[in-house]
């Protein structure tokens, strides 16, 4: 699907019937006109366009309310792909998925620091090309491409302004990528990725306000409000690894002290293992790894880095008050040493009974949920819910 048919599709008013079989399919013609309100003409004829358009196929035949046994619509998944693109700092991880989210194909490439923005977007368009290409030489099945970059992003122009672990800025992503490839393409904070992928895939339910928070190398978060990105003025929502938890503390990477960041990402908890415990040479993953053989330090360790995660996510509650919070990434693999303190926290601390209640889970999607995120940034595109 090329960049014109793409854009033909979102001209033509037709999301309302569009993501209404992609909610509510299989699903006749005369239950969508029934429920939008839309005239039986102007559905059949909206159909119409997208089976011819091949996004939309006619299933099995309903059940009958008295008539004829009405034909039943729904979404093709299987016919088009979306690649997606989890990019750095240590790898760029590439899949194809179908509007499903279902994952057909998947490379990677390592990056090799220290690295130049042309030697970063060769990678890239190196590991999206393989990857297209080990599936289908039709390139009109691909919808288009989505980037999750970490650090700063601008969204309207997909540039990298920012790359901290890279130690980059101002990477074009996407006019080189459309340049490149001829199809559209979306760039995004890796952690609001990895809420838009959580919103789409991560089995929530119904959920009209969401925070997805990213423990690894780095912290950061995406908010979720009525299935929509907050970006806040400049792009910078969501960078909650800044929040600020003692004026005194460590010395962040951004040049203040005490950020969150320095308390509970994997690089901090080794840091902190090596300083209170004195273990030498340590990871983070080897501090869980000590704890789960029954090293007690370790698990004090973890249990109140679970407890600075849960002052920090109160924090946030109090501003944002979202019905439920997912966390994700690597440090999320200790969850049995650091989710409870993190409720426990939360209990303590937040203001009003039913915060307290706030629901704090781990994502069930591991560690795809950030490249799942990056399909999703053309399926908001794809179905016009921008």
């Amino acid at each position: 699907m090329r960049r014109g048919t793409f854009q033909w599709m979102k001209s033509v008013n037709k999301s309302i019937i569009l993501n209404k079989i992609r909610t509510n399919g299989p699903i006749s013609r005369a239950q969508i006109a029934k429920d939008t309100k839309i005239t039986p003409p102007t559905v059949s004829s909206i159909v119409k366009e997208l089976i011819e358009q091949e996004i939309v196929i006619e299933s099995e035949v309903g059940e009958s309310q008295g008539g004829r046994k009405p034909t039943m619509l729904m979404i093709n998944s299987t016919n088009f792909y979306i690649v997606g693109v989890d990019a750095g700092p240590d790898t760029v991880d590439c899949v194809l998925a179908d509007l499903s989210g279902t994952i057909t194909e998947r490379t990677s490439q390592q990056l090799k620091l220290p690295i130049t923005n042309k030697q970063f977007l060769s990678v890239l368009k190196e590991t999206i090309q393989r990857v297209i290409q080990s599936t289908t030489s039709n390139m009109e099945k691909v919808v288009g491409i989505g980037i999750a970059m970490h650090g700063v992003v601008n969204v309207e122009t997909g540039t990298s302004i920012f790359a901290p672990n890279l130690s980059l800025s101002d990477i074009p992503i996407k006019a080189e990528l459309e340049k490149e490839f001829g199809l559209t393409v979306k760039v995004e904070n890796d952690a609001r990725a990895m809420a838009l992928g959580e919103e789409w895939f991560g089995n929530h339910g119904q959920v009209d306000s969401m925070l997805a928070v990213n423990l690894g190398r780095g912290v950061g978060a995406g908010v979720v409000i009525k299935g929509k990105l907050y970006h806040g003025a400049y792009d910078i929502a969501g960078e909650i690894g800044h929040m600020m938890m003692d004026m005194n503390g460590e010395i962040c990477e951004c040049g203040n002290r005490g950020c969150l960041q320095t308390l509970v990402s994997g690089p901090a908890i080794a840091h902190r293992a090596e300083k209170e415990i004195g273990l030498e040479s340590i990871t983070g993953e080897g501090v869980f790894h000590l704890a789960t053989e029954g090293d007690e330090a370790s698990a004090k360790l973890l249990h109140e880095t679970g407890t600075y995660i849960g002052i920090g996510l109160t924090n946030l509650i109090h501003i944002f008050n979202p019905r439920k919070i997912v966390l994700s990434g690597g440090v999320t693999k200790a969850k049995q040493f650091i989710l409870e303190p993190t409720q426990e926290a939360i209990k303590d601390r937040a203001l009003t009974p039913q915060a307290k209640r706030t629901d704090v889970v781990i994502t069930e999607l591991g560690e795809d949920a950030t490249i799942l995120g990056a399909v999703a940034l053309l399926l908001v595109e794809l179905f016009d819910l921008e």
